[in-house]
């Protein structure tokens, strides 16, 4: 029976007992069961907003909505306090409006649609067992669309270029193309007739486009029309007459008023502002007031936005973007705030979209700015004007995300380090005032346990971000640079003021000030991150990089200087015929290097040749590490300084593992050489039946699963195969890179005899290849380290020894290795079980290993290594498993009862879940598009069933397989209007669209 297919959106609430008390009916029961209790769930993203193009601020209800190129309407407050709408069609949203304090807004897309979304109350969340009442979502209600002009040019004429809300909110001026305006009520979106403006003052399209619109602040009705070309008009809408005609001489990017109304001031594309005089005698004003080329006299950028804000003092503060000089500084994307002397450029790495003041009564508090990769939050209050930290929407691709790792469950302690580190890394960079987008309540209960999203970056650093609610926080930053020599400076104090990116002004003009935390551009791409790993009890860091360093880190509240031990590993093991031609190492610091307080590296270990890191693992309790990359694996003794095992896993033809990422050298003829075989096999696979195998030297321990695993693993022979258990396609021993080791695993387990157990080391490798080694630890176990009494333990080295060897015969990838316990459960972290916090594992029983492969998952006892279940999850289609992780679902019908998991992602982006250990299958659900290569590799699964993958370079989309553990958008607003549960223009315009 193939497995049922469900939606990713309509995950099950819980998972509950089914392995143990279910019989031969299960996958009917199974069935039945999900349809009874699956509800659509809804995710999160986290991170900023992928290609933003529009931005809208509420200041009655100190909301804050952006608008991105694919449709997609987000609107934040408070931490927590997040709604987002989608629009039906993939069109960039390029204008939003809020109705202020009525819970609506306007958005107006490329198309030249308008459309109206509100606020509206949702059914009644019971979350954690409490009933939330008042819980609001964002729906779009109504939307319109300008009809065209008889004639050639209708599209183009009516073409909406801007817009403006009255501030009575009840009628919305469109400014065209062709130079109309055009009027639209609220909130029925209706065109109100025989408003529009006269063609008195105008002569077809000779003005141009209208570029801007403002009302007057102190007289209603009467606006500000601003036409490309540079004549502005002050028209009034109660007597449909023009009031004032102001001629400018340069084509127009924006205007805004002076808060009295007596003064406004319009920007140009030759990067200079003027001031106009608003006068009741003269109709025709020919001169402004005042006109500045701020960063003159050469020919400067445009201006293409400019606010004016009078302050409590008296200084009014003028605020603009754009305006550089073209020749020297036409490449920044910089925005400028002059108040009395004080002048200060703020120089991002991202263009400028758009920005906005936050006012406190009549004084601008904060400054919003809303950039093409990030968003940036200046101070006003504060001398100096420093930015802001940002609860939410921080740039995760400050430097480009290449990897990720999960903590659930972190200790306080812990916990409480981190956010001491962080702080002291902020120092006097940021402002710490109140954060200014604070409208809204958010009605999730706190979490239950905190959590850690550490990513991995382009750069050499990890950030850790706190993942316990609806807004990802960073925290904490960690740079591995400064134990290199590398281009930049890593010896700088980064607690000196003089290296604050703020505090900073240069002796120059413009006075640049560099902002923003986005910077693409890496000082050495070897320096990637490729693998994390984090003991939350220990507090030891092991990172991984591009060019085979890897870096064991410790927790320290203090600052450090001192030098960084260094090992070198040869994962060839002077092994003749293999040259490398990639990347060389990173070369590192032979001098003390000053560490600021959190992870302080304690010891540098150097694969070679520095290829990248494949996988990594740390067992804090035993002091070791492994690593492995596409040469071999290594186990090295942090605590010791001493490397314990260096296994080369090369093929001899993998020649192209010997070129690296880096490398420009790779033969085109042989690579498709190596294609025209692939094809040529696969032609032949269908009648060619018989697998010939490389025949392998028996060390000690090594178990000969040739025949039991020809049957099993391979199953090519059988002719009757179930329709979900497809066909395995063999692979060739001479595939390239069949040497990369592609994970790691430490297991306290039975490798030798049934009887005693110990420290064991796993790995799996690219051909199916999987070495399991014995280890002896000083003081753990029953080896012969426990037998020297005399010995102390630091005199005492660790020692592996090779204890099985086992060769897939379908020679897939080996994707993840477990070891489960007599009773089937996964064996508990370092620490837990010999620090109580966790249920010990049970030893009595027999242990077994799950094994899984990009082809299939197969559980095998041990110490024999005899097959004992599996399950087959290739298709003719192609399918392949990505990512296996065992998770732990909680009942929510039950506290006290969980059960354990199997999750996994193949490369068609669906998930499959499996009972452990008989590999049962429970249900599958279609989970990312196939074509989002990037998401599928990024996924990361946590260990209560939540999970993460990349939507795009920024954004993180957070899904949960569990109901009992869901973080969701909770939020309720107070509005000026009551609050309907469903509009019913919505209903209309549904019943309308099905007609």
């Amino acid at each position: 029976m193939l497995l049922p297919s469900v939606p990713f959106k309509n995950f099950p609430l819980t998972l509950l007992r089914v392995s143990s008390l279910l019989d031969a009916s299960l996958t009917l029961q199974s069935d039945r069961h999900k349809r009874a209790h699956t509800l659509p769930n809804r995710t999160v993203e986290h991170g900023f907003p992928h290609q933003p193009s529009a931005l809208a601020f509420d200041p009655k209800l100190e909301l804050m909505a952006i608008g991105t190129k694919s449709g997609a309407i987000k609107v934040y407050g408070h931490p927590g306090v997040e709604f987002t709408g989608l629009h039906k069609d993939t069109t960039a949203v390029t204008q939003i409006l809020f109705l202020p304090g009525q819970g609506r807004l306007l958005s107006l897309l490329d198309d030249n649609t308008i459309h109206l979304w509100e606020l509206v109350a949702g059914a009644p969340r019971e979350v954690g067992g409490v009933k939330r009442e008042g819980v609001v979502c964002l729906q779009e209600v109504d939307s319109y669309s300008l009809p065209g002009r008889p004639g050639i040019e209708s599209c183009s004429a009516t073409r909406v270029t801007v817009l403006l809300l009255l501030r009575s909110c009840d009628l919305l001026c469109m400014g065209t193309e062709g130079g109309g305006v055009y009027f639209l009520e609220l909130p029925r979106l209706s065109l109100k007739d025989n408003q529009t403006l006269p063609d008195d003052y105008r002569c077809g399209k000779s003005l141009g486009p209208v570029e801007s619109l403002q009302e007057h602040p102190q007289q209603s009705g009467k606006i500000l029309i601003g036409y490309s070309r540079g004549l502005v008009v002050l028209w009034d809408l109660s007597t449909r007459h023009t009031e004032q005609l102001f001629l400018g001489k340069q084509q127009l990017e924006s205007l805004v008023w002076e808060r009295s109304g007596n003064l406004f001031v319009s920007s140009h594309n030759d990067g200079g502002y003027s001031v106009w005089a608003v006068t009741n005698g003269n109709i025709y004003s020919h001169q402004p007031v005042s006109s500045t080329i701020p960063y003159g006299p050469f020919p400067c950028k445009a201006i293409n936005k400019i606010l004016w804000r009078t302050t409590q003092t008296g200084s009014p503060v003028l605020l603009y973007s754009g305006g550089m000089p073209r020749a020297s500084y036409g490449d920044r994307h910089c925005l400028t705030i002059q108040q009395d002397k004080h002048h200060v450029t703020f120089d991002f790495t991202s263009r400028v979209i758009d920005f906005f003041t936050v006012h406190k009564f009549d004084e601008p508090s904060a400054l919003v700015v809303l950039l093409e990769e990030e968003l940036v939050v200046i101070d006003l209050q504060t001398p100096g004007w420093p930015s802001m930290p940002t609860p939410y929407l921080a740039p995760l691709h400050s430097s480009a995300i290449t990897c990720s790792f999960h903590i659930s469950s972190v200790p306080p302690k812990l916990w409480e380090r981190l956010v001491n580190a962080g702080k002291a890394q902020q120092g006097r960079q940021h402002a710490h005032g109140s954060w200014p987008i604070c409208g809204g309540k958010n009605l999730a209960p706190p979490p239950k346990q905190q959590e850690l999203l550490l990513t991995g970056h382009e750069d050499g650093t990890v950030r850790f971000w706190d993942a316990s609610g609806v807004a990802l926080t960073p925290m904490y930053k960690l740079s591995t640079a400064n134990v290199f020599h590398t281009d930049c400076d890593p010896c700088d104090d980064p607690q000196g003021a003089s290296d604050d990116p703020d505090m900073q002004q240069e002796e120059e003009w413009p006075p640049f000030r560099k902002v923003g935390c986005f910077d693409p551009y890496s000082d050495d791409p070897r320096l990637g991150i490729q693998k994390i790993s984090l003991c939350k009890y220990s507090n030891k860091l092991v990172v991984a990089g591009t060019a085979g360093q890897v870096i064991v880190l410790g927790l320290s509240d203090e600052r450090s200087d001192h030098l960084v031990d260094v090992s070198v590993v040869d994962l060839l093991q002077d092994r003749e015929g293999f040259t490398w031609k990639g990347h060389d190492r990173l070369e590192p610091r032979l001098k003390p290097a000053p560490f600021p307080p959190g992870f302080q590296p304690l010891v540098l270990v150097q694969c070679l040749p520095p290829a990248s890191v494949t996988a990594v693992a740390l067992h804090a309790e035993w002091n070791l590490i492994s690593f492995g990359t596409s040469h071999g694996f290594g186990l090295f003794d942090y605590h010791r300084r001493n490397a314990v095992l260096a296994r080369c896993t090369l093929h001899p033809n993998d020649s192209l593992a010997m070129e690296g990422p880096l490398s420009r050298v790779k033969s085109l003829k042989k690579s498709l050489r190596q294609s025209f075989r692939r094809i040529r096999k696969s032609r032949v696979s269908g009648k060619k039946r018989t697998i010939t195998t490389t025949p392998t030297s028996k060390k000690e321990g090594h178990t000969d699963l040739q025949t039991e695993l020809n049957s099993s693993f391979c199953d090519c022979v059988q002719e009757d195969v179930a329709p979900i258990q497809r066909r395995i396609e063999p692979r060739s021993a001479d595939d390239s890179l069949s040497g990369v080791v592609r994970c790691l695993c430490f297991a306290d387990t039975f490798l030798r005899d049934g009887t005693h157990h110990g420290p064991t080391l796993w790995a799996g490798t690219n051909s199916g290849s999987v070495y399991a080694y014995a280890l002896e630890v000083p003081g753990v176990g029953l080896g012969r380290a426990c037998e020297r009494g005399g010995a102390g333990e630091s005199s005492v080295c660790v020692e592996a020894l090779l204890g099985k060897e086992i060769q897939l015969m379908h020679r897939a990838p080996v994707v993840s290795i477990s070891v489960l316990d007599g009773r089937g459960k996964p064996l508990p972290d370092p620490y837990e079980a010999s620090q109580d916090l966790a249920i010990a594992p049970e030893m009595t029983n027999a242990h077994s290993v799950l094994i899984a492969s990009e082809e299939q998952l197969k559980v095998f006892s041990l110490p024999k290594v005899s097959a004992k279940t599996k399950f087959k999850l290739t298709a003719h289609e192609g399918c392949r498993v990505r990512k296996v992780a065992l998770v732990v679902f909680s009942s929510t019908a039950q506290e006290d009862y969980s059960e354990h998991t199997l999750v996994c992602l193949t490369n068609l982006g669906d998930m499959h879940l499996f009972n452990i250990p008989g590999l049962r299958p429970q249900v599958r659900y279609d989970c990312i598009r196939k074509e989002d290569i990037s998401g599928i590799a990024s996924c990361v699964f946590t260990k209560n069933g939540q999970g993460f993958y990349l939507i795009s370079p920024s954004e993180y989309e957070r899904f949960s397989l569990s109901a009992k553990v869901l973080t969701e958008p909770l939020c309720s607003v107070q509005l000026e209007r009551p609050l309907e549960p469903t509009p019913a223009r919505l209903w209309r315009n549904i019943f309308m669209s099905m007609k």
